[in-house]
């Protein structure tokens, strides 16, 4: 299943919601699709759609996806890094009249080159192919959240132990 997040921001979203819609129709994309379209106006005719979804639904239907595609508002990508997914953002563009400026496209970019963790889309004709060579992108990544996560757990151990020797 691939879920798709536009977040709450009141500006449509359309452009990603239509892509979609579009690779699904196309057969580009095989399975299940379930999008959260926000205030976007464009309602799906090959994929499953609600305007708002409650969070707990969304940290459900994140765990259940094989891909998380995202708009670039940081919470919406971060929950899916939580969570252990390496998700799509397509960051709204002001060009398209998305937000109200380029923040997300500028945010994205850096995410993506800094901390390698997020696959960034800004040219959205790409997404068929991203989508269908997802596996390989994410196994070529090697991001190593893992690790990170290992390593921040062994040095809060240590600190946690250092901090109980002390109180004796």
């Amino acid at each position: 299943m691939i879920f798709v997040t536009v977040g709450t921001h009141e500006q449509p979203f359309n452009r990603l919601i239509q892509k979609i819609d579009e690779l699904k129709k196309d057969g580009i994309i095989n399975e299940d699709v379930i999008i959260q379209t926000g205030f976007s106006t464009y309602e799906p005719k090959y994929c499953r759609w609600s305007k708002l979804i409650p969070y707990q639904q969304m940290i459900k239907n994140v765990a259940d996806a094989r891909i998380v595609i995202t708009h670039g508002g940081p919470a919406s990508f971060i929950m899916p890094l939580q969570i252990g997914k390496t998700p799509i953002v397509v960051p709204r563009q002001h060009q398209f009249n998305e937000h109200v400026n380029d923040h997300q496209v500028e945010f994205a970019r850096n995410v993506s080159k800094r901390m390698g963790t997020i696959i960034d889309v800004e040219d959205i004709e790409t997404l068929g192919d991203i989508i269908t060579n997802y596996d390989q992108i994410v196994a070529g990544m090697g991001h190593g959240m893992n690790s990170n996560n290992a390593k921040f757990n062994e040095e809060l151990e240590k600190l946690v132990e250092k901090m109980m020797e002390e109180k004796k």
